[in-house]
């Protein structure tokens, strides 16, 4: 990584080594509280993609990761962890720098990718195959292999955190990556990369490609040498994956959109409800896949609840996101500061009464950054168009419900299905609803989490697969089957075959 004007430039990460992009180009990253420019980050084209993937290849084929044994693998991992939580501060300023999250969260994120890799390094031993019963002298075993080389491509709103989900079972199990940021947030995955490398993960195993997705993302989709995809992001690009993955059959993982609903029944603790709602639409400023963004609430309690919540959401500190204090940092970039604002416009011509925000902060120390206040609209419709689709930022829906029926209904009328709360104290209707209400992800009288032990995906359009926990190791090793004769007679086909008859 060089540094040019004062200004660093970061490059492409490719069979160990830091190299500019074939076309020598650049592309400026920028810090979403102010808007200036950070650093410069390798642009990278077809030739710079297929130089990673080779290198990934020769890295699976004739390297020492994939024969290496399960305890040096999981070695390695573990010096991953370590070095993520010796470094700490450093990545989660850097983290809090390129995407605007505040630096709180920044800290709970790098820590959390440290406990990723230290949870798959512990279990890297633990993948196993199963042996079947045969009706006949048969042995038949099955054992889990690695895919091979797999293009792994995450999003801007949790940088570091999203690479780790990824890379770390794709290395327990024995494969190589050729990693692409997006391109808003670039620089932390870049330095998980030479962290790997510093970890004593061989060259060409890790490898980290930034441009455009558009051209990038597409040609690792596309590339013949790829076995495996895994992407998380927003459905719409998720459709495209699978269309450009579909020319060599490749194994495909999707964690893609969601608009969860967050449903408060009268019984439920209401102070306890009150902060965890708060936390699950506008902790991250409302970019999270898993926001709550739909807040049911039964007719009974609504203006009481939405007194407390009103009052509560308006005290949120909005600011520098590197100030210990803020709880609202900034949208990741200006664009997406006017597309969240495009939907409230949205909601207020379609006839949502807004109850708090809908605007850029009035602080003019703010006015250089991609804020948006917390936004909350109140007597919402399921058919509004603030009701169905993902507008990825601190806005919230506020929806009416007189039944368990009608919440059920309500919660279930979306394309996605990727995440619900519940917050009730009748332990009968806490789980009844867990069962009925689609989504891969439900909490009960608890704010949204994903530790790395669970399960983590979504129905319907909000995915293909489950990542965290073992379930993640199933996405990256693919099952072979050997069948062994032990018969002491010699094969016949026509005397003693099939065996066991």
């Amino acid at each position: 990584m060089a540094t040019e004007t004062g200004i660093r430039v970061y490059q492409l990460l490719i069979d160990g080594q830091f190299v500019p992009a074939a076309s020598g180009e650049t592309f400026p990253t920028y810090n979403p509280a102010t808007n200036e420019v950070i650093g410069y980050v390798a642009k990278a084209g077809r030739e710079d993609v297929d130089r990673a993937v080779r290198a990934a290849r020769r890295a699976f084929d004739e390297g020492p990761w994939g024969r290496m044994t399960p305890n040096e693998r999981a070695r390695r991992l573990r010096k991953v962890a370590e070095i993520l939580r010796e470094r700490l501060d450093e990545l989660a300023r850097l983290e809090t720098l390129n995407c605007g999250k505040i630096i709180v969260e920044s800290r709970m994120d790098i820590l959390a990718a440290a406990n990723c890799f230290e949870y798959y390094a512990n279990l890297t031993g633990q993948i196993w195959g199963e042996t079947i019963p045969m009706n006949g002298p048969l042995l038949d075993y099955t054992v889990r292999e690695p895919y091979g080389v797999c293009g792994q491509i995450i999003p801007w709103n949790f940088p570091i955190l999203m690479a780790a989900w990824k890379l770390a079972p794709a290395l327990a199990a024995g494969n190589t990556v050729v990693l692409k940021p997006a391109s808003y947030t670039p620089i932390t995955a870049l330095v998980l990369g030479q962290i790997c490398l510093e970890a004593g993960i061989p060259e060409g195993v890790v490898n980290v490609i930034t441009g455009p997705g558009n051209e990038v993302g597409a040609a690792i989709c596309e590339h013949p040498l790829v076995d495996k995809i895994a992407f998380t992001g927003e459905t719409e690009t998720g459709r495209e994956i699978l269309r450009l993955s579909a020319g060599t059959i490749k194994k495909v993982s999707l964690e893609l959109g969601g608009k969860s609903p967050n449903i408060v029944f009268p019984d439920a603790d209401l102070e306890e409800a009150v902060n965890g709602s708060l936390f699950a639409i506008f902790s991250n400023a409302g970019q999270r896949c898993t926001a709550r963004t739909r807040l049911l609430l039964h007719e009974s309690i609504h203006d009481r609840f939405m007194d407390e919540f009103l009052r509560k959401a308006a005290q949120l500190r909005i600011g520098d996101p590197l100030d210990e204090n803020t709880q609202l940092g900034p949208l990741v970039s200006r664009r997406q500061c006017e597309r969240v604002l495009s939907y409230v416009e949205r909601a207020k011509s379609e006839g949502a009464t807004l109850r708090l925000g809908g605007k850029r902060p009035d602080d003019p120390a703010l006015q250089r950054g991609n804020f948006v206040e917390p936004t909350i609209f109140d007597e919402v419709q399921p058919h509004m168009t603030i009701a169905r689709e993902e507008v990825f930022g601190p806005v919230l829906s506020v929806i009416p419900f007189r039944s368990e029926d009608e919440a059920v209904e309500i919660a279930n009328a979306t394309i996605y299905g990727l995440a619900a709360t519940i917050w009730t104290n009748d332990i009968k209707r806490a789980h009844r609803l867990a069962a009925r209400i689609k989504a891969g992800n439900i909490s009960i009288n608890y704010p949204v989490v994903n530790p790395p032990e669970a399960p983590f995906g979504g129905f319907k359009q909000s995915g293909i697969g489950r990542e965290l926990s073992r379930h993640a190791l199933d996405l990256y090793t693919q099952v072979k089957n050997v069948v062994v004769g032990l018969s002491e007679q010699r094969f016949d086909w026509y005397g003693n075959w099939p065996p066991g008859r």
